[in-house]
């Protein structure tokens, strides 16, 4: 189970939402809200219906419908105001000496909402909490398997309950009571690293027995805090936050790991994504029992000193550090090979998890450790025959199934289609990385011999399998972004990429899929569609499916990191 999920029965779904997340996606090229990911992620998901939501910097309770008679029950509730909510905040201000109500109306005004005559009424009862109540507890990080301190040092903790349920309600009163919350800068709260607004308890009548119910959820304040938090009484005035940007306790897509990893079945990830958590040009990801930390200069004092706590937090036994270069061609494998920095030195070759399935990585080999992480969810997508919401794959899940893996590097979608079920043809220029791809099947109980391995060009191997009328299922293709071969020159993603879709298609079955995916940055998400788009209609194929998906939620999507990894699924008549 996704660790965000806290409920589930026949008609509804209930999630812990962590903050820095969308409830639903923003625009169709963003990246996924909560809503979108979970909808796409399960079949038993796909019809997933939005009844409330909560603001991206928001974390706490939703709900979503999963039947019809639960979307129109519940629908019917909140327009009835029967559904009860709770949220705690905090503030460093003095919060309210006694319950209040506050009650306006709000107009919007540009970004913000304010109270002003011929708005919609809002209404907001507000408390002062004591802060060893419950809902401040401890809780388990699943990050680092271990228990963490709830505190709030001098903060005020404050409850807040909605009785009407318009946009920024809670943000707006809060404010306009003189105890704006904590993060809230919009609204005059002091920075720091996220609004610390959490929807913490909803009840309502379950929509099919009629019977109330109460979901909550303990607010991780103190997981933001860290040591940066300055201790003192708690009816003490506060003098503002001493935030620590970038740290695990203080960055809000930390807790996103925490929200979708499922630890039992995958232990590598993304653990810091450059400047969408607060470290521009800084990528670090946990690879199993070591963590990889990537940028295009050495480690900072700063990061190294970030570096080595997070390697304790995560309880990793040492870190590595790889600079990036676009020149690693003129380096030697040595000086393109990651170099530790921190702990014990990683065997020549380990293991990682990655959806149930074993993958061997190095970090003596080059440039290249042997997996992306950010193609986890698509080989994730392979492996349990379902792409998205009314889109299953399933059929190619059995022996008489053929997958055609090109640019396949390691064989990490190869891995995947076999260990459904089918029969794979892995297709690389470096020979290197098929031999690593079967110890990658060997690794999981597969025999390598009962499956293809081709060395060789794919442009040329794509004209022979033709020739050879040779026809696929399903066709993977990954290409990197620049490559050059001696049997086709040179490949650029932006400019080849419709080419390549052309040689592809003859040997792709009438109602074959195919999974076309890029990492050009620059490449804008519109025109890489439209190029595929525009090869498969040349070659007078039909679309019967389309599904488009961004990269992973732990390589999260802000404007300070815009999107790069592209992928379309087709199906093809």
């Amino acid at each position: 189970m996704v660790p965000c999920v806290i409920f589930e029965d026949e008609h509804l779904l209930a999630v812990n939402k962590p903050a820095g997340w969308n409830t639903h996606a923003p625009s169709p090229y963003a990246g996924e809200g909560i809503y979108d990911w979970l909808r796409h992620r399960e079949p038993r998901w796909a019809t997933l219906a939005i009844l409330h939501r909560l603001d991206k910097e928001t974390s706490g309770l939703l709900v979503f419908g999963k039947t019809p008679l639960a979307n129109k029950s519940l629908t019917e509730q909140f327009t009835a105001r029967q559904v009860l909510k709770k949220y705690l905040f905090l503030t460093d201000r003095l919060g309210p000496k006694n319950n209040i109500t506050v009650k306006t109306t709000l107009l919007r005004i540009g970004e913000k909402y304010a109270s002003r005559p011929g708005g919609e009424v809002a209404e907001t009862q507000f408390r002062s909490r004591r802060v060893n109540e419950t809902q401040i507890g401890n809780r388990q990080s699943a990050i680092g398997n271990r228990f963490v301190p709830s505190r709030v040092g001098c903060y005020h903790l404050v409850e807040a309950s909605p009785q009407t349920g318009r946009t920024h309600q809670i943000r707006v009163h809060a404010a306009e009571s003189g105890f704006p919350i904590l993060g809230d800068t919009l609204y005059g709260g002091t920075p720091a690293d996220r609004v610390f607004l959490h929807a913490s308890e909803i009840a309502f009548a379950h929509p099919a027995t009629g019977e109330s119910m109460t979901l909550t959820v303990p607010a991780d304040f103190a997981e933001w805090g860290g040591a940066s938090v300055p201790v003192s009484r708690p009816d003490q005035p506060a003098t503002g936050l001493q935030a620590s940007p970038g740290s695990l306790g203080a960055t809000p897509h930390q807790t996103l790991r925490t929200a979708i990893i499922e630890l039992e079945a995958t232990n590598a990830f993304r653990l810091i994504h450059g400047a969408s958590d607060g470290w521009p040009g800084w990528f670090v990801e946990k690879l199993g029992d070591f963590l990889l930390s990537q940028a295009e200069q050495l480690l900072t004092a700063r990061q190294q000193a970030e570096l080595v706590r997070l390697a304790k937090t995560v309880s990793a036994r040492g870190a590595y550090h790889k600079k990036l270069s676009r020149h690693v061609r003129q380096s030697t494998v040595a000086e393109a090979s990651p170099q530790l920095v921190w702990g014990e030195a990683a065997p020549d070759r380990f293991e990682i998890l990655e959806n149930g399935l074993r993958c061997q990585l190095s970090f003596t080999e080059g440039y290249s450790v042997g997996l992306f992480l950010d193609q986890r969810d698509n080989r994730r997508r392979l492996l349990i025959g379902h792409v998205g919401s009314g889109f299953s794959i399933s059929e190619i899940r059995n022996p008489k199934s053929e997958i055609l893996n090109c640019f396949a590097y390691t064989c990490g979608f190869s891995l995947a289609a076999a260990r459904a079920g089918a029969r794979t043809t892995s297709l690389d220029l470096a020979n290197k990385y098929l031999e690593w791809g079967k110890r990658n099947f060997v690794l999981n109980g597969l025999d390598p011999a009962t499956h293809d391995f081709i060395y060789g060009d794919t442009f040329d191997w794509l004209r022979r399998l033709a020739k050879k009328g040779r026809a696929f299922d399903a066709i993977v293709l990954d290409p990197p972004t620049f490559s050059q071969s001696k049997e086709y020159g040179t490949f650029r993603a932006e400019k080849d990429y419709g080419k390549l879709v052309t040689a592809a298609l003859p040997v792709l079955k009438p109602g074959g899929v195919l999974l076309a995916s890029t990492n050009a940055a620059d490449w804008p998400p519109g025109k890489f569609l439209a190029d595929i788009v525009a090869a498969v209609h040349a070659a007078r194929r039909k679309i019967l499916h389309q599904h488009y998906v961004p990269q992973p939620p732990d390589f999260p999507i802000s404007r300070a990191a815009p999107a790069y990894l592209k992928t379309v699924w087709l199906r093809l008549k």
